[in-house]
């Protein structure tokens, strides 16, 4: 077992579950025999251990209420719009990690996986089906708000609510098949009385193709879609200035902004670790650090419908619905959008 896997098994039990554990092809057993009593020390004293804690917590709270309302707006309250569903689709993905996130909290607080095989694999599955889902429905709204800068008329005629519903199986199913692999490289371990969560590859060159992989299609080429759908919006916005409302361009700003900000520390943390191009004890700390930045981005989400509806500062004392409905509502075509004239598009 190599010294990075020693200090991830021994300081770093929940956060575990996105470590980069050999466990399967070293023979150093005999150093985590004689190291492994301090496992039962965890948590007590250690100030990163606490913090995290705390953090996961607030994550849990903010991002199942949060989630939650917006679910409940976007699928019960509001009329059903290609918008709602985008958003909506957003939601139950965030919610979903946010739900699954206690199993992993108490194992930060026990130091002891006792939920079982089934649970550690679908923990970590979950995570990353978050990862993968989120960014594809933002590559999806990106590309729907292209397409109505772009053509506002057959956007008007083609945006439907079915089309969306379909698109967004088809985004679903593919983050999915992208997941699996979180789930075949899981295992537990019993010892000394306490049961560890961890990846358990066959091989270095497995994990780091898996490793690889997550890093390109769940991040790089995403944001490279985004980058050209929003060049062209904003290229088309300034040269014949067309926009009739920035609302929903500054949301989606926001949203894609948040994502990226909260996914590329964990990333980066991954790919360095690849080379060992950092100190072992730096790439550990930044995993931790990493992984707990990247599950903020689930309870994010709502917090900035909240903020980024119209006139928030203004009518603060409007309630928080009408807030998160006012952000994620369909735009009312203009009359001369109607009328086939596309001089003022909604972005």
């Amino acid at each position: 077992m190599s010294f990075y896997n020693f200090i991830m098994d021994t300081t770093n039990f929940m956060l575990d579950y996105v470590s980069t554990d050999y466990a399967n092809y070293t023979d150093d057993n005999q150093t985590y025999m004689d190291m492994s009593h301090n496992v039962h020390e965890f948590c007590s004293g250690e100030i990163l251990c606490m913090l995290l804690l705390v953090v996961n917590v607030i994550i849990i709270v903010l991002g199942v209420v949060g989630n939650g309302v917006v679910i409940w707006i976007a699928g019960l309250k509001m009329k059903k719009t290609v918008n709602t569903t985008w958003y909506l689709s957003l939601a139950i993905s965030d919610f979903i990690f946010c739900a699954t996130l206690p199993f992993n909290t108490f194992y930060l607080a026990t130091s002891d996986w006792i939920f079982g095989l089934f649970m550690c694999r679908f923990t970590s599955f979950v995570m990353f089906l978050n990862m993968f889902s989120s960014i594809f429905l933002l590559v999806i709204i990106s590309v729907d708000r292209c397409m109505t800068v772009m053509f506002p008329v057959w956007a008007q005629n083609q945006r439907t609510i079915r089309k969306a519903s379909l698109i967004v199986l088809l985004a679903w199913v593919l983050s999915v098949s992208l997941s699996i692999p979180s789930t075949i490289f899981r295992d537990i371990q019993h010892h000394l009385g306490r049961t560890r969560c961890h990846n358990n590859y066959f091989s270095q060159d497995s994990h780091k193709s898996i490793a690889i992989c997550r890093f390109i299609f769940g991040f790089i080429i995403p944001f490279l879609v985004i980058i050209v759908c929003y060049s062209v919006i904003i290229f088309k916005l300034r040269s014949n200035q067309m926009a009739k409302s920035t609302k929903p361009f500054k949301i989606m700003t926001a949203l894609i902004g948040t994502f990226f900000i909260c996914w590329l520390p964990y990333h980066t943390f991954v790919l360095v670790e690849l080379n060992q191009s950092l100190p072992n004890d730096i790439i550990a700390f930044g995993l931790k650090i990493g992984t707990a930045v990247a599950s903020a981005n689930s309870f994010l989400n709502p917090v900035l419908y909240v903020f980024m509806g119209n006139n928030f500062r203004q009518k603060f004392r409007n309630s928080i619905l009408s807030k998160i409905e006012n952000a994620i509502g369909e735009e009312r075509p203009s009359s001369c959008t109607r009328s086939k004239r596309p001089s003022q598009v909604p972005v």
